[in-house]
């Protein structure tokens, strides 16, 4: 998950300057994740771009993201519990700077304050947990919120960011994503895995090395969930990226993105605009009608 929040328009050319080539069309395990649970959200998300009010538990991963990252900076021996909470409220104060949408998050009254209070305790406690799980004075991370990319052969261009990647003194890696929430039951286990198998997929392809643990750590529940990938398993997981693609431009190429109503329906933002619940979507952009 990355750290950084843009303000909208803050990347626009000057006038007279030529506007920047669009990026790319690939796919990312976010994205992928939300068209296999809706292809509508997909939709709404990638191509019509709806803007989405941040939560306070989505800003709360984001903070927590940031500071696990920052904390490395410091020498192995100052990484304590202590030092990672007191990163906390300067990266809050520090994304409310950089983005407009979270100011609104709590109120400047003496309940808003309150409630801001609270929120930062359990930003806290997530740190904290975190410390249970792993010893960063005993780690030395290669790569920190990397961005990686790689274009399958015939296929997407696969994209996405890596929380942290290991790779010990032999050359194996080990991919980590941290999760804020709770961690899944056996039943949903599969999907979370999904994403660090996407990311292992992309550094296969990219480095020609298959990834020795993929690591999930949940700090919501105190639970870290690891799996060994064999090529066996990456090449399953690039057949469901290929026939995820293959879906997503039929629906791109016919115009017709359907709802699919679930049990997560009832935190979506786009209920209104989604035809299970009576909306309507609005008219596709023009680059896209075709």
């Amino acid at each position: 998950m990355s750290s950084t929040s843009t303000v909208p328009g803050a990347d626009a050319p000057a006038a007279g300057e030529p506007s920047p080539a669009p990026p790319a069309r690939g796919l990312s395990p976010s994205r992928a994740a939300d068209f296999l649970r809706c292809p509508l959200l997909y939709r709404f998300r990638t191509i019509d771009r709806l803007e989405e009010a941040p939560s306070p538990a989505a800003v709360r991963g984001t903070l927590v993201h940031a500071v696990l990252e920052q904390l490395f900076d410091l020498p192995a021996a100052e990484r304590t519990p202590e030092a990672a909470c007191a990163l906390l409220e300067p990266q809050w104060e520090a994304l409310r700077e950089r983005d407009a949408r979270v100011r609104s998050l709590f109120a400047d009254d003496e309940a808003g304050r309150s409630a801001l209070a609270t929120w930062l305790r359990s930003g806290r406690a997530l740190l904290r947990r975190w410390f249970e799980l792993e010893d960063p004075t005993r780690l030395e991370p290669a790569e920190r919120e990397a961005w990686v990319q790689v274009a399958l052969e015939g296929g997407p261009l696969l994209r996405g960011v890596v929380d942290r990647l290991d790779v010990a003194p032999s050359g194996e890696l080990r991919v980590v994503d941290y999760k804020t929430g709770r961690a899944p039951s056996q039943r949903f286990e599969a999907a979370a895995l999904f994403q660090v198998r996407f990311y292992a997929l992309v550094l296969w392809r990219l480095r020609g090395v298959v990834p020795r643990q993929l690591q999930l750590v949940y700090l919501g529940s105190g639970e870290v969930v690891s799996h060994s990938p064999d090529e066996a398993d990456l090449r399953a997981t690039e057949r469901k990226v290929r026939a995820l693609w293959a879906a997503i431009e039929a629906n791109r190429a016919s115009g017709e993105w359907p709802a699919t109503p679930g049990r997560l329906c009832s935190w979506c933002e786009h209920k209104a605009l989604c035809p299970a619940f009576g909306g309507t979507p609005p008219p596709l952009p023009d680059r896209d009608a075709a």
